[in-house]
């Protein structure tokens, strides 16, 4: 008979009864969590990222009837400060264009009076999704002067290859 109250058949370490090559699985796993959150910090607090957020929620059918989605357009609420309204339908922004300064502050607030639509806005940050009854809402600093090409990124009909627009940063002084 056997004493089975030692642990002579393990080695000493505690991790010796792992396999080195799942030990290192488990390593690399653990390093690729934290890289991870180290990215989703520094993209949130550090470069400004944000998430959309539903601001408010609108009638799909009435919301181009009354308020500010009426005459969608842009508005200035202080200095270098904007706000723009915006609809998304098949299968057009309305405003298609949109001009600012350098250096404004742009909140937008867009939605849909039919189906899911996207708002992507090369080369910024600002990329929604824009779904009938309800208001997303994104604010982005316009620095750099130039034309920002903005497109429709969800599918919404046949055509949806047509439903884009151009903001304009115009230089200062101007």
């Amino acid at each position: 008979m056997t004493d089975d109250g030692g642990d002579s058949d393990r080695p000493g370490s505690a991790t010796d009864w792992i396999d080195p090559l799942e030990r290192n699985w488990l390593r690399f796993s653990i390093a690729l969590l934290v890289v991870f959150s180290l990215a989703v910090g520094i993209t949130g607090f550090v470069l400004g990222f944000q998430v959309p957020g539903e601001h408010d929620r609108v009638d799909p059918n009435t919301v181009a009837d009354s308020g500010p989605f009426s005459e969608p357009g842009i508005q200035q609420i202080g200095s270098g400060e904007y706000k723009v309204y915006m609809l998304a339908k098949q299968f057009f922004f309305e405003p298609r264009e949109i001009t600012v300064p350098q250096g404004a502050t742009v909140t937008f607030h867009v939605t849909s009076t039919d189906v899911q639509h996207g708002l992507k806005i090369q080369d910024t940050n600002v990329n929604m999704q824009i779904v009938p009854g309800h208001v997303s809402t994104l604010t982005a600093t316009f620095d750099e002067a130039g034309e920002y090409p903005f497109i429709c990124h969800e599918f919404c009909g046949l055509a949806h290859a047509g439903m884009f627009g151009t903001l304009t940063v115009e230089p200062e002084g101007e």
